[in-house]
C-alpha cells in the first residue's frame, strides 16, 4: 500500500482557519502601505540565477548554500527560485524604465520566497515576505520614513516588545578601508576563529562581526568599528536619520555589529527585533542600497527599503493577543424537497446580486441538521425553504443571532427584508414588522 504524499519539508500548507487570518492581516497591511503612497508590483517567482549572484553577493550564505537553483531543461538557462525580493523589484524597475520615465517610485511586493535552510519556528524553506522599496530617493528623510512606517504598523497591530537597532555601513570606499583593517585585526586571531570565521575571513569578514558564537565575542567586541571609518558625508546622513527618529519619538539603539547579510547595503541599515520569538528575533530588516541599480545594469539611482517575514510577524502578533475577525456569511439557505431546492438557488443568487454573502446548503439532510450547519456557519440569518414556501414562492427568514421569530416574505421582497432584518439585529431592534411585507 502506497503512502499518501506529503508537502516538501519546510514548505507548509496554510489551512482555511490560518488562511483567513493571513487575509485579515494582508488587508491591514495593504491599507497601511497605501497610507504612505506605496503601490504594488508583482514579479516572477523564478529569476535568472545571475541576478541574485550579482545583487546579493557570491560569497554570502544565501548564494553559497541556500538558493534553490536549477537549469532550464529546454535551453540550459540557470534559474533560481527567488530567495528575496529586492533584486527582482530593482530588475523590474530597470527593465521597464520605471524611475527614469516616471520619477522616484514607492513600491511594495508580497509573496513567497525560497531558501534551503534548516526549518525552525517562524523560519521555513518557503516563506513569505512583504517588501517595500523606495527607488530614486537619496536623502536621510527616506530612510527615516521607512523606519517610521514600520513603527506605525507595529502600533496598528498592537505589537509589544519590539525594538529598533540602527547602524551605518558608510560608502563603498569607507567599507573597503574598514574591511582591510578588520582583516588585518582578525588575522592576528585566526587560530581562535571557528570554521565559519575562517571561511569568511577573506571573503566576507563583516559577517564575522555578526557571529552568535559566545567564544568569539571578546574578539568581536575589540575589532575595528566601521563607525570610526565613516567620512563627513556618511556621518551627516546617519545623524540626520537619528534626528528624524528622535523627533518622531521612536527609540533606537545603535548596534555597531549590525551589518546585514546582503552585499548591496550601504549607509543606513536597521533591524526591528523582539525577545518573544527565541533565536529568530528579527521581524523586519532593511536599509539603503544606493549602488544596486547600477550594479544590475541600470543608470545610477539611490534606493532604500525593507522586508518583513510574514510567518514570524504573525507569530508575534498572536503572542501579543492579535486575532482575526472571522468572516461570516449574512445568510445560510436551508431547504427540503426538490421544489424547495430549486427555489433556494434563486433565493441565494437574489441575495448575492444585492451584495449579501449567502451560503447555499448542499448535500441534503433534515431541517434540524441543516439548521445546525447554519448556526455553525456564523450566519446572522437562516433562509428557510420547505414545500409550503416553495408552493407559495416565499422564503422564511429566521434570525440566528438576534431576537425575533421566523418571518415569511415573497422571494421578490427577500433582499429588502434581509437588509431590514440585518439592520435591526445590528441596532438591537425587533425583527421584521409582520404587516410591512
Amino acid at each position: 500500500m502506497s503512502h499518501a504524499l506529503q508537502a516538501v519539508r519546510g514548505m507548509n500548507d496554510i489551512l482555511p482557519d490560518d488562511a483567513e487570518t493571513w487575509e485579515y492581516f494582508e488587508d491591514i497591511v495593504r491599507d497601511w502601505l497605501a497610507s504612505y503612497g506605496y503601490r504594488p508590483i508583482r514579479t516572477p517567482i523564478v529569476e535568472p540565477t545571475p541576478l541574485f549572484k550579482r545583487a546579493i553577493g557570491e560569497v554570502t550564505d544565501i548564494v553559497e548554500k541556500e538558493m534553490y537553483s536549477f537549469e532550464d531543461s529546454l535551453n540550459g538557462e540557470p534559474l533560481t527560485l527567488r530567495p528575496e525580493g529586492t533584486a527582482s523589484c530593482v530588475r523590474a524597475a530597470i527593465q521597464h524604465n520605471l524611475v527614469a520615465a516616471g520619477g522616484p517610485q514607492r513600491l511594495y511586493y508580497y509573496g513567497p520566497m525560497f531558501r534551503h535552510e534548516r526549518p525552525q519556528k517562524g523560519r521555513y524553506r518557503q516563506f513569505h515576505q512583504i517588501g517595500v522599496e523606495a527607488l530614486g530617493f537619496a536623502g536621510p528623510d527616506a530612510d527615516a520614513e521607512l523606519i517610521m512606517m514600520c513603527a506605525r504598523l507595529w502600533d496598528d497591530l498592537g505589537l509589544e516588545d519590539v525594538a529598533l537597532e540602527l547602524n551605518s555601513l558608510g560608502s563603498a570606499e569607507e567599507r573597503a578601508a574598514h574591511r582591510a583593517a578588520l582583516i588585518a585585526y582578525l588575522e592576528q586571531h585566526r587560530d581562535q576563529l571557528d570554521e565559519d570565521g575562517k571561511r569568511r575571513l577573506y571573503t566576507n569578514p563583516l559577517r564575522i562581526l555578526d557571529t552568535k558564537n559566545p567564544l568569539l565575542q571578546p574578539i568581536v567586541e575589540a575589532a575595528p568599528r566601521l563607525a570610526d571609518f565613516l567620512g563627513e558625508e556618511s556621518r551627516a546622513h546617519f545623524e540626520a536619520v537619528q534626528v528624524f527618529l528622535k523627533d518622531a519619538g521612536i527609540p533606537f539603539r545603535i548596534n555597531h555589529r549590525l551589518v546585514r547579510g546582503l552585499d548591496y547595503y550601504n549607509r543606513t541599515v536597521f533591524e526591528w527585533v523582539t525577545t518573544r520569538l527565541g533565536a529568530q528575533g528579527t521581524i523586519c530588516a532593511g536599509g539603503r542600497y544606493d549602488g544596486l541599480v547600477e550594479q544590475l545594469g541600470g543608470k545610477p539611482q539611490p534606493a532604500a527599503g525593507f522586508a518583513m517575514g510574514i510567518e514570524r510577524l504573525l507569530l508575534l502578533w498572536r503572542e501579543c493577543g492579535g486575532q482575526a475577525e472571522r468572516a461570516a456569511p449574512d445568510a445560510y439557505v436551508v431547504h427540503l424537497g426538490e421544489a424547495a431546492q430549486r427555489l433556494a438557488f434563486r433565493a441565494a443568487e437574489a441575495l448575492r446580486e444585492h451584495g449579501f454573502a449567502a451560503v447555499l446548503h448542499c448535500g441534503g439532510g433534515s431541517f434540524k441538521a441543516q439548521m445546525k450547519k447554519a448556526d455553525g456557519s456564523g450566519a446572522a440569518v437562516a433562509v428557510v425553504i420547505g414545500e409550503d414556501e416553495a408552493r407559495a414562492g416565499e422564503v422564511g427568514l429566521k434570525p440566528l443571532r438576534g431576537p425575533g421569530g421566523q418571518q415569511r416574505v415573497a422571494l421578490a421582497d427577500l433582499p429588502e427584508a434581509m437588509a431590514t432584518l440585518l439592520y435591526s439585529e445590528q441596532n438591537g431592534e425587533q425583527g421584521i414588522d409582520d404587516g410591512g411585507v
